[in-house]
């Protein structure tokens, strides 16, 4: 069965999109919020990957 995204429901700060990567991944949440709040820093493309993700993936 092939995985799936959803924002998380639980593990969220704003959107819960850092908290899906992280289940989809099977990593942990603070290391996905680090390394965003690390791209947002080096340029404005984290914010824009960040919100377009809030918008199109489905909340589970």
């Amino acid at each position: 069965m092939a995985k799936k995204f959803y924002r998380s429901k639980s593990d969220r700060k704003l959107f819960g999109v850092c908290g899906g990567v992280a289940q989809y991944f099977d990593i942990d949440s603070t290391l996905v919020r680090a390394l965003a709040i690390a791209s947002i820093f080096f340029g404005a493309l984290g914010i824009v990957v960040y919100l377009v993700l809030a918008l199109i993936s489905p909340s589970k």
